[in-house]
């Protein structure tokens, strides 16, 4: 019965053949690239751009998204190896009970279930806020009272958006992924339109100081909870911009990179993952990367930073707006808008397939690992997302959320980082269709600059992710431990007989 007990891989396989629990195989190479670039130009390029700029890096806000996605491409790296080696619905969660037990399984999926579930509220509550922008073009205001979290009662827009995505994902992938690649070339258009109209309206003057020089923080302003953690930890004087800035910037900015461990979450339902996970995973990563590269020095060059409101919800068309552009401002409005509807659905999916994985495992009631007779999707573990997710949407404002997902994300690279090497020397006999190059060093560095990233945020952060794992530690031991099948005396329900590797 011990918590670090592992699933062996052929296992893990083998149960994707359960006919009750079975998804279907209807992803290809392009769907899944698709998918990873759907959901990672989202909120952190529509966004958090401005608040980011105004708040942290200034025009280094460019710097700011190139360390992040340093960070990401060497977990990348390790995702795509182990995604390619273990086609497993589940991600890292999956990874991690094949190689560092069942109880750090039960960790990191816990902690996914954060990341997706606060993920898709955070975006659909993004989208809410370009909603609003749009409808003010056609001459409509919604009340405030019924379309802000911050500032009124319930946001209605991210509840409705909320529940219409979880309908979609109920009634199919393959349905999910053509709605995705529609929405994902609007978005790709109006990124387009951004760059090329951008450089025509950038003052380089806007970029001087590129960045700028630190500044301390009012004390009014100061706290444990306010400040990010490694300040309180080293007795660091709190200040914003300069280096320490861009850093602080980075570790916010993360949120506009998760996505592509969302491919991982949807292997076993890759026609040939061995080839097309990594694919999906490594190109949807470059892509984006460079694209916000290039926005983000639009952005800071077409307005001053100092001149950004860092609570405004729609920067990119406000930076627009300044400089009289109105008709581009109205382009972004209505791409972004429809764009954060598919941003939404993707990270609901991961949800609802880490959810399915555990509860596949019996770590969660295996009721809710059934599949639809008919779309063959997890339909139980689906709706209970998505109605959670519509709740917290409508109720918890966007910067709140925004934080919890980065932390819950970094804390998955670090472990799926971790477990690659562990598995490379317990089965080095596994056939590996992508192997991480250097992986020792590349793991590392992965770990390193995750850790560090997570160090930038602020405790009060560091406080409710906590508050969440220790949650998820009662659960575990209370629930998941007693009724996991790999726990079970004997063969696993659906399954053979368990060797002495579990």
């Amino acid at each position: 019965m011990s918590v670090f007990r592992t699933k062996s891989i052929e296992q893990s396989i083998r149960d994707t053949d359960d006919p009750d629990t079975k998804l279907r195989k209807d992803l290809g190479a392009l769907d899944l690239m698709v998918f990873g670039v759907g959901v990672i130009i989202g909120a952190g390029i529509f966004v958090l751009t401005g608040t980011v700029a105004a708040t942290n890096s200034g025009p280094a806000l460019a710097l700011s998204f190139f360390i992040a996605a340093v960070a990401c491409g060497l977990a990348g790296l390790c995702y795509a190896e182990f995604a390619s080696t273990v086609p497993v619905a589940g991600s890292a969660y999956t990874f991690s009970y094949a190689t560092l037990g069942e109880l750090v399984a039960w960790i990191i999926g816990w902690d996914l279930v954060l990341e997706f579930t606060i993920g898709s509220a955070a975006l659909a509550s993004s989208f809410s806020g370009y909603l609003a922008q749009v409808l003010d073009i056609v001459g409509v205001t919604l009340p405030t009272e019924i379309s802000s979290a911050s500032e009124g009662f319930v946001d209605l827009p991210a509840i409705v958006i909320s529940l219409l995505v979880m309908w979609m994902l109920i009634i199919g992938t393959k349905f999910s992924s053509r709605f995705n690649q529609v929405v994902v070339a609007i978005k790709l258009v109006v990124v387009a339109a951004v760059i090329v109209v951008g450089i025509t309206l950038v003052d380089v003057g806007n970029w001087t100081p590129f960045i700028p020089e630190a500044q301390p923080v009012a004390d009014s302003e100061g706290g444990f909870r306010d400040l990010p953690l490694i300040t309180s930890i080293f007795g660091y004087e709190p200040a914003v911009f300069g280096v320490g800035g861009v850093i602080a910037g980075a570790a916010v900015v993360f949120f506009a990179f998760i996505g592509f461990d969302i491919v991982a979450t949807t292997a076993e339902e890759a026609r040939n993952p061995q080839r097309d996970v990594p694919i999906g995973i490594l190109g949807s990563l470059a892509v984006v990367t460079l694209l916000y590269a290039a926005v983000s020095l639009v952005v800071t060059g077409v307005q001053d930073y100092r001149d950004i409101d860092p609570d405004d919800g729609a920067p990119l068309a406000t930076a627009f707006d300044a400089a009289g552009v109105s008709w581009m401002g109205d382009l972004i409005s209505v791409g972004a808008c429809i764009g954060l509807v598919v941003v939404a659905m993707i990270l609901m999916l991961g949800q609802s397939r880490v959810a399915f994985a555990m509860a596949r495992d019996g770590l969660l009631p295996q009721s809710l690992a059934r599949v639809h007779p008919k779309y063959g999707t997890p339909h139980r573990i689906t709706l209970i997302a998505g109605v959670a997710i519509a709740a917290i949407a409508g109720f918890v404002d966007l910067k709140t959320l925004a934080n919890l997902v980065n932390i819950g994300t970094l804390f998955a690279f670090i472990l799926v980082s971790v477990a690659v090497l562990v598995l490379r020397r317990t089965r080095p006999d596994l056939p590996r269709a992508f192997r991480t190059p250097i992986a020792p060093v590349v793991a590392g560095l992965a770990v390193v600059m995750c850790l560090y990233l997570m160090l930038n945020l602020t405790g009060e952060t560091w406080e409710r992710f906590l508050i969440w794992m220790a949650l998820g530690f009662v659960v575990y031991f209370a629930y998941g431990r007693r009724h996991s099948r790999l726990g079970r005396e004997g063969a696993p329900a659906g399954g053979p007989p368990l060797d002495e590797r579990g």
